[in-house]
């Protein structure tokens, strides 16, 4: 099985930070980001922060956003050759299921675990998300979950993230990569990969 981060990990870019910039707020929302991905500040807190900013954006944003999100050179080479494989694929994103769902959609992921966005009745955020937050303890209870629930032994489940949030996913892994990672993450690691290509992935798993 194999369990993957979203933004900067799957899709070369960051949602909130892209829909915060087509509402003129984006320097202010990438700085939490940033913060928040390297382990500084808190991220749940930081996520309902930077959600906040967020209210009025019409739906129309987000979905062309979604419509041109760009994803990680390799990460189809990467999916397609996994799947062939006979291997459990996980999304697990703090991310938002708007642009989860449609990355489920195109490589068929096993399961997407993601934030909810919520809108008003004229289709603009209201600053808020609904139900549970996805956040590093979700995450890793997620694999936990998954690889209890397929009857996998440890040393068949990788991880791969790039955020100080994905550091107990990592550590739940048997085998963890660190993509494109800040430093707190690239410690927990077994393997680090500096290069925009996951398809280089294949290369160590072979």
């Amino acid at each position: 099985m194999a369990v993957f981060d979203m933004d900067s990990t799957l899709i070369d870019m960051e949602c909130i930070d892209t829909i915060a910039a087509s509402a003129g707020c984006g320097e202010q929302v990438a700085a939490i980001t940033e913060r928040a991905m390297r382990g500084d500040i808190d991220f749940t807190q930081s996520l309902k922060e930077r959600v906040s900013l967020l209210k009025g954006v019409h739906l129309e944003t987000l979905d062309m956003i979604r419509d041109e999100m760009p994803v990680m050179p390799g990460a189809a080479e990467l999916l397609s050759t996994l799947r062939e494989h006979r291997w459990r694929t996980v999304l697990v994103s703090g991310g938002f299921t708007w642009f989860a769902d449609e990355l489920a959609r195109r490589f068929h992921f096993d399961v997407v675990v993601s934030n909810f966005l919520e809108f008003d009745d004229n289709d603009r955020l209201t600053g808020t998300l609904g139900g549970r937050i996805v956040d590093a303890k979700t995450k890793a209870d997620t694999l936990t979950q998954l690889t209890s629930q397929y009857g996998l032994p440890k040393s068949q489940v990788m991880a791969v993230g790039d955020g100080a949030n994905d550091i107990p996913m990592l550590q739940a892994a048997g085998f963890a990569v660190a993509f494109m990672a800040k430093p707190k993450v690239r410690e927990v690691a077994d393997y680090c990969l500096d290069e925009k290509n996951l398809a280089r992935l294949l290369d160590v798993l072979r």
